[in-house]
């Protein structure tokens, strides 16, 4: 073999091994469903990777509730000092709830996680503080949004997942590392292949504006000019978009899942879920604006974020992957203290007939497995 054909070898050796590189980084083809969401050849379907779903579902398994007690004793805040959120549970209830609260949270650590050992009521613990003011928040999504999370609610499981800081959660980002001189001195916050848009250059803080403000989130123009109703240009769009890319990876979901492509803007013909989207988007703001961003005075330094603020709120907080958290298991209905209109209706049901819903619920999980 003379030079020239070895280096033709060569350079063809490099070549295939480059390709089969590529390749190992596609998905394969096998693995893959789909759902169909609108009409029949509108093109609306939800495209499910099997692979994706099974490890998905693992990682969303529901922890089997407490053992039930009956409502008895004095009430908390008769027994216990500095109760504010919980004190009109009894003993009984509260004890059962704080023990399901430390498998949630913080089961490796324990009750001391959020309290100073040897005493309860002691206030100099941040997380104790913190831990009061998720409880507020907990029970505001259940009692105030229901428009959102429904007859399922959410739990402090539902965040947290048996982590004493859930998993996804953000911090500002604001403008981004600077680049070259000149006209490109700043990213703007783009190019930065962030995950919270998909490793896109889209914006990769599209959560304060739309999640801490709220700025407008439809670009679309409505007029020919830009002088109209909507005087929006293409860097708003982006901005968007990025929001949008990370609705669909929170979710685990396509577009499809709440808009009808034909027309991104127009509610007509969108599916009901992009109403239950508006009510969420608004609910996240709420829980950002009035519970999280307010706690930054509250953590350490090693809490917060690059520039200095509280850890908040997204879709992927709850949703984690999936279009319902937890695939819908309601564990609220073990756990009606942290509703108000749950707790009244269970007074009102004997203990004995009342259905284990959640149980239930679980078992149902792992069957379908």
């Amino acid at each position: 073999m003379n030079e020239r054909s070895g280096m033709i070898l060569t350079s063809r050796l490099a070549v295939a091994v480059l390709a089969a590189l590529l390749i190992a980084g596609c998905e394969m083809p096998t693995g893959k469903d789909t759902e169909q969401l609108g009409y029949r050849g509108t093109g609306m379907e939800a495209v499910i990777n099997t692979r994706s779903e099974a490890e998905l579902r693992a990682a969303n398994q529901v922890p089997a509730p407490q053992p039930p007690v009956e409502p008895a004793g004095p009430l908390a805040s008769e027994l216990y000092e500095n109760v504010e959120v919980l004190g009109d549970l009894t003993l009984t209830e509260f004890n059962r709830l704080m023990n399901a609260m430390t498998e949630w949270v913080s089961p490796e650590e324990g009750c001391n996680y959020c309290h100073v050992p040897g005493n309860f009521a002691d206030e100099n613990i941040y997380t104790k503080i913190v831990s009061r003011r998720m409880l507020e928040m907990t029970k505001t999504i259940n009692e105030q949004w229901p428009t959102h999370v429904g007859e399922t609610g959410v739990t402090c499981y539902t965040c947290h997942q048996g982590e004493p800081v859930p998993e996804y959660l953000w911090f500002e980002e604001r403008g981004g590392p600077r680049q070259a001189g000149g006209m490109a001195a700043s990213r703007r916050g783009q190019n930065l292949a962030s995950p919270n848009v998909g490793s896109s250059s889209l914006p990769s803080d599209p959560f304060t504006p739309f999640l801490l403000g709220d700025e407008e989130i439809r670009s679309i123009p409505t007029t020919m000019l830009p002088e109209g109703s909507n005087p929006r240009n293409i860097m708003d769009t982006e901005w968007t978009y990025g929001l949008m890319m990370h609705f669909s990876e929170s979710l685990g979901v396509n577009c499809t899942f709440c808009h009808n492509t034909r027309s991104f803007m127009s509610w007509d013909g969108s599916p009901p879920q992009r109403t239950t989207a508006w009510h969420g988007i608004r609910m996240v703001r709420e829980l950002n604006v009035d519970y999280l961003d307010p706690l930054q005075p509250v953590y350490p330094d090693e809490q917060l974020g690059p520039h200095g603020d509280a850890p908040k709120a997204h879709c992927g907080t709850c949703h984690q992957g999936v279009n319902k958290p937890l695939y819908g298991v309601s564990m609220l209905a073990d756990y009606p203290e942290l509703d108000k209109v749950r707790r009244v209706a269970r007074a009102t049901i004997s203990p004995a007939a009342e259905p284990a819903v959640a149980s239930a619920q679980v078992e149902d999980q792992v069957e379908d497995e």
